[in-house]
């Protein structure tokens, strides 16, 4: 049993599903004073937006982990990452008309976000080799 509950715990599937009903269930509470479908459209457009980013911000920060050396590996892969899901997330639900935007983004780009910096550091070694200080 323990063998399929791993699987289970590693697959993308999970994961993207998961990302898609936490964080769209999240939109749709941060835009409950709203009349309906506001909160529904919400919900579905953060679903939809977390599931993606899911699946590609750990690529993205691999990729740009090799771009950088020295102190900057360990916070510019993280910090382009975030800042290009904010710029997604924000234009995205503007167009969606979603109410609350800050409040829609604010976790779901708090939790991408931490997920990316973590990443990252586990990926850079944790720390620095003396010579590329």
């Amino acid at each position: 049993m323990s063998g399929k509950l791993k699987a289970l715990a590693g697959s993308s599937i999970v994961h993207v599903l998961f990302a898609f009903l936490a964080m769209g269930g999240w939109a749709v509470f941060a835009n409950r004073m709203h009349p309906m479908p506001r909160p529904l459209i919400a919900g579905v457009v953060q679903g939809l937006l977390s599931a993606c980013l899911t699946l590609f911000l750990k690529s993205v920060v691999e990729a740009l982990s090799t771009r950088f050396r020295g102190i900057i590996r360990l916070w510019a892969p993280p910090l382009i990452a975030c800042l290009g899901s904010a710029t997604i997330l924000v234009a995205i639900h503007a167009l969606s008309g979603t109410p609350e935007i800050l409040k829609t983004i604010a976790v779901p780009l708090l939790v991408s976000s931490s997920y990316a910096a973590i990443y990252n550091y586990s990926i850079s070694g944790g720390r620095l080799r003396s010579h590329e200080r």
